[in-house]
């Protein structure tokens, strides 16, 4: 630990520092943005290098108390003299990637599962066993005989559900386990993906608008780093149980899906190209739906990337050119996204709202899903409330009035016309 006295001429040197620098280097500043990036990444080292050297020094047991109140032999004479603390490790930013790697996946087969494909599997798997369909000994049909078969061993439909309530927090009710779904996850995950799509927004016209185009001075990466961490965070804790081990068993239950509809019986059945055209006709001829396969699987794909770039260090780089190289990786996974979120209505662009206040998070806000489709949702007709309906006029004795019936009884008589 340092002195008081210590901890403030340090402080006091680095800041003369700074201005001195700034001083020499003053023309090649404004010219060079760069130049005084990396001289502050040079300082900013020097100081981590310094204080990890402090946290070597020895300390006493009472960690300075007895001298800062002036007890014993030991107690400080002046004030610069007492021990004091830089402060606390930071908040630890690492996470698990392999848990994020698992949350992308699980929104993968979320997006598939709002398209109907599992749907589409059993409503196949069901005409074959009624003989409604041209199947018999083909390897289409071979396989519905063996996912049928698995099917005992497998997560059901309703933990699946779960499963996406309590970690992406679609649906409705509780999560899996009882727990508590995480209804926050959208609204970061869409305004993380807002701020990617204005950063290179607001680069690209840079480039064309603005003098010195590749001056890397234009635009924060701190917003785009504070909405990417607000993600991991929300996702950190969520991310465990049995997410792991489920997406494992999911990811092959999808990929055992499309063997079976892109088998070559199955394709003749319906006279389909392949698989994809197959899980659209049995919508179209079955559920009478309006397909929206396109704008969903383009969203599994560039969400999971998303979330797989978060799954890494590169939200913690700090340096401007290194963070921009690493962030051009989803630069357009994240446009597309957002537009076919945008085309269905579950995300909306944003222009000027660079901060999702966390008062608003589980409310309307900034890409808030709208009218998000989901097994467990009720309908906006089932969710009015119910009319009460007028009450019976009855005729009284001698026919001399009515009354009205109700629940609170006989209502005062009116007389008739």
């Amino acid at each position: 630990m340092l002195s008081e006295k210590e901890y403030q001429d340090r402080i006091d040197r680095i800041a003369a520092l700074r201005e001195r620098l700034a001083q020499q280097l003053s023309g090649s500043l404004v010219s060079n943005p760069a130049l005084a990036e990396e001289l502050n990444g040079q300082i900013d080292a020097l100081m981590e290098a310094a204080t990890d050297a402090d946290a070597t020094r020895p300390v006493p047991p009472d960690r300075g108390l007895a001298a800062l109140a002036g007890i014993g032999p030991d107690a400080a004479k002046t004030f610069g003299e007492t021990l004091t603390s830089q402060g606390v490790a930071p908040y630890d930013e690492q996470v698990n990637s392999e848990r994020i790697v698992a949350v992308g996946d699980l929104y993968y087969i979320y997006q598939h599962e709002q398209i109907g494909v599992f749907k589409v599997v059993q409503k196949l798997k069901q005409l074959f066993e009624a003989g409604s369909v041209r199947l018999s000994s083909g390897p289409g049909a071979y396989g519905l005989y063996q996912f049928d078969r698995r099917d005992v061993l497998r997560y059901t439909r309703r933990d699946r559900l779960d499963a996406y309530r309590r970690v992406l927090g679609y649906g409705r009710g509780l999560g899996s386990g009882q727990s508590r779904p995480n209804t926050d996850f959208h609204m970061l995950f869409g305004h993380f993906v807002n701020q990617v799509t204005l950063f290179w927004r607001d680069k690209r016209i840079s480039d064309v608008i603005r003098e010195r185009a590749l001056d890397p001075s234009f635009g924060s990466i701190a917003v785009v780093r504070r909405s990417g961490l607000d993600l991991r965070n929300n996702l950190k804790f969520t991310s465990f149980g049995h997410l792991n081990v489920m997406r494992v068993e999911l990811m092959q239950v999808l990929e055992e899906c499309f063997k079976i509809l892109g088998s070559p019986d199955v394709i003749d059945l319906f006279g389909a190209d392949n698989a994809w055209d197959v899980v659209d006709e049995v919508l179209i001829r079955y559920f009478d739906e309006r397909l929206q396969s396109s704008p969903r699987q383009r969203m599994a794909v560039t969400g999971r990337d998303v979330l797989r770039w978060l799954s890494g260090p590169h939200i913690l780089e700090t340096a401007r050119g290194e963070f921009e190289a690493l962030l051009m990786n989803i630069a357009e996974p994240a446009e597309e996204w957002l537009t076919s979120a945008q085309a269905m209505s579950l995300a909306r662009r944003t222009g000027s709202d660079r901060v999702l206040p966390w008062e608003q998070l589980g409310q309307s806000g900034i890409a808030s899903p709208v009218a998000e489709r989901s097994p467990l949702t009720v309908p906006p007709s089932f969710a009015q409330p119910r009319r009460r309906m007028p009450s019976p006029v009855y005729p009284t004795r001698g026919g001399r009035g009515t009354y009205r019936g109700g629940r609170s009884g006989r209502r005062p008589m009116t007389p008739r016309r």
